[in-house]
């Protein structure tokens, strides 16, 4: 048998058998748990009774935590003109049409969200090879493809977090910081969760929320009670 780390073995003490616990007390847990140097994300992890396979079965969505993420998020749009300027006055990184979409082909992809005005799009569909595994092309079911580009930037840098639902019916996403307050993480959580179950396809049969997991950035999950995650 192999032989615990450190780490995890710290985590096991913190940790213990805890199953189905509040969304509080998994956030307790977390952040006694979490003893890297650097500040490390909350992150969610939700087991939907859905086959993303069917388009009557997918899930994706956007939504924007009251708390934000914590997180430092750069976006590039592509777009010209007034509204390259509208998207530099917002506090886009990096605005651009064919030189960005050069930039990008180079391999050179520096940042976390990509906006786009329509008129761009059969420039920026040149590119879905790269950006779509990805999942940073842009898409007008989640605002990313938009005439208001200053509402989309901001939107991006103030907190917004996108989901779109994996192969085997899991979606993860990052809810802020362990070094936020417990009361702020559990409202990101709860408006995340939310969201997630606001997007339920019409092709899901059954039960559509199936478990729901908070760990750290490096630590072990912690099964959360259904009822704890979805109350508001």
């Amino acid at each position: 048998m192999a032989k615990l780390g450190k780490r995890t073995k710290a985590a096991q003490e913190v940790f213990g058998t805890a199953m189905n616990v509040s969304v509080e007390e998994a956030l307790a847990l977390i952040k006694k748990g979490a003893t890297a140097k650097f500040d490390e994300t909350v992150e969610i992890a939700m087991n939907l009774g859905v086959d993303p396979r069917h388009a009557d079965q997918m899930v994706r969505g956007v939504v924007q935590l009251p708390n934000g993420t914590g997180k430092t998020v750069r976006v590039a749009v592509f777009a010209r003109g007034a509204k390259a300027d509208e998207a530099k006055a917002a506090g886009a990184d990096i605005v651009g049409a064919e030189d960005l979409m050069e930039t990008i082909m180079s391999g050179k992809i520096e940042f976390d969200r990509c906006i786009a005005t329509p008129d761009l799009m059969p420039l920026v569909g040149r590119l879905g090879k790269i950006l779509g595994p990805r999942n940073l092309m842009p898409n007008p079911k989640v605002g990313t493809v938009t005439m208001d580009v200053k509402t989309a930037v901001e939107a991006a840098k103030g907190g917004e977090v996108q989901f779109k639902v994996e192969k085997a019916g899991v979606i993860h996403a990052g809810v802020g910081k362990v070094s936020f307050d417990t009361e702020k993480l559990a409202q990101n959580i709860r408006a995340f969760v939310d969201a997630v179950t606001r997007a339920r396809p019409s092709g899901a049969k059954g039960a559509y929320l199936k478990k729901v997991s908070l760990s750290s950035t490096m630590g072990p999950g912690v099964s959360v009670d259904l009822s704890s995650a979805t109350a508001n």
